[in-house]
């Protein structure tokens, strides 16, 4: 299995998305990786004025050896990042998607 491998990408993905991020100096921008139940996660937290700004733009999980995207915030899509990084389209599971819908892309249905 390409766990370790799915790992690294997962989090060179995440780290890249991070580093270019927003230039608001009221929003920062965070990652989380939880390494034992293998989450990934990028989310803005601050604030503009008197508006609180928290929101994740990106949720990654890997179970049942499948690259789940549960949030994808992103213009380009992280499914095509994964792609473009090797990741095979039979392990990425579009999760935010309903499983009936998921019939309906080239990746995985679960």
């Amino acid at each position: 299995m390409e766990i370790e491998k799915y790992r690294t990408i997962i989090q060179s993905i995440i780290n890249q998305y991070s580093n270019s991020d927003l230039d608001d100096q009221e929003v920062e921008t965070q990652i989380a990786f939880d390494l034992e139940q293998d989450r990934y996660l990028m989310f803005h937290v601050g604030w503009r004025g008197e508006r609180r700004v928290f929101g994740c733009v990106i949720y990654i999980e890997i179970k049942d050896e499948k690259i789940w995207i549960q949030r994808d915030g992103t213009e380009g899509g992280i499914a095509n990042e994964l792609i473009a990084a090797g990741v095979p389209k039979s392990d990425i599971v579009l999760g935010y998607r309903s499983p009936y819908m998921r019939q309906f892309t080239e990746l995985t249905v679960s």
